[in-house]
């Protein structure tokens, strides 16, 4: 079972890898001829992506599942995050030159969105009614734990 404080761990790392993951698909066609030169001609490489796409999917599954399943309930955070996987996979497969530089880091971004809002949503309290009413000391709570 994972705790709140791991998923909390996991959206940081998922926002933090799928922003990196963003501008390298938004880079790597841009320094494409001077990446070999640096010594980094292997982030060209399509098995790189493939696999930052899996470890993304797997700690988006587990972070925003988690917290949807056990938590949260509210299905935007999900949403995003298959969106955001739908939106790359169609870039990889489906176009190339500077359109698939567009909509691959568009869903890199859409995943970085998607682990912020289920962080928001995991520390909300479940008695407001506004977007991302933040925990705190409701009268109802102390009753609850009474």
């Amino acid at each position: 079972m994972i705790t709140r404080l791991k998923t909390i761990k996991l959206d940081n790392i998922g926002m933090t890898a799928s922003t990196l993951c963003a501008i390298h698909c938004a880079a790597v066609p841009i320094f494409f001829t001077s990446l070999p030169l640096l010594g980094l001609g292997f982030l060209a490489n399509p098995w790189v992506e493939w696999i930052m796409i899996i470890i993304a999917l797997v700690v988006g599954i587990s972070s925003i599942g988690n917290s949807f399943f056990k938590e949260h309930h509210r299905i935007l955070p999900l949403a995003l995050l298959i969106a955001g996987f739908v939106t790359i996979i169609v870039g990889h497969l489906f176009t190339t030159g500077w359109l698939e530089a567009i909509i691959v880091p568009a869903g890199g971004i859409t995943i970085a969105l998607a682990h912020f809002v289920n962080y928001k949503y995991a520390g909300t309290c479940k008695a407001g009614g506004s977007f991302f009413h933040i925990k705190h000391a409701h009268p109802h709570d102390e009753q609850q734990a009474a």
